[in-house]
């Protein structure tokens, strides 16, 4: 099976045109090689899929006929991402948070002075330490 065939039946993309631009772009490897969308994949076949800032290191157990529900996905692969990967995107979602709320536009200067004074916190707490 192709291997954006097998993206998009695994569910890790909602559309196959989807999984073979991310494979385009160099997104998926196979056994640590850049992958085509035509390449085809067999069992045993490591995956790294990078979506949503996290490497999804997948193992390939099976071949599905077609599109396989939420629930069976688990027979056809083995997901082996490391739950570091998981709470780093959660500590960037939290980060991001607390900044500024999407589409408000640019920084104001007490958006800036504000960022310079943490920073300048950040770096009297670092002194201390050091000393």
């Amino acid at each position: 099976m192709r291997i954006d065939k097998y993206l998009w039946c695994t569910r890790y993309y909602k559309t196959r045109s989807l999984a073979t631009q991310a494979i385009q772009k160099g997104h998926v490897t196979v056994n640590g090689q850049q992958a085509k969308a035509s390449r085809d994949i067999f069992p045993s076949d490591k995956i790294t899929v990078r979506r949503d800032q996290i490497n999804y290191i997948l193992t390939v157990l099976d071949i599905p006929k077609s599109r396989v529900g939420p629930k069976l996905v688990d027979i056809y692969r083995k997901d082996e991402t490391p739950p570091e990967s998981f709470e780093h995107l959660e500590m960037l979602r939290l980060t991001k948070e607390h900044y500024r709320a999407k589409g408000t536009g640019r920084p104001t200067k007490k958006d800036r002075r504000d960022l310079d004074d943490y920073g300048d916190d950040f770096d009297d707490d670092f002194e201390a330490d050091a000393n």
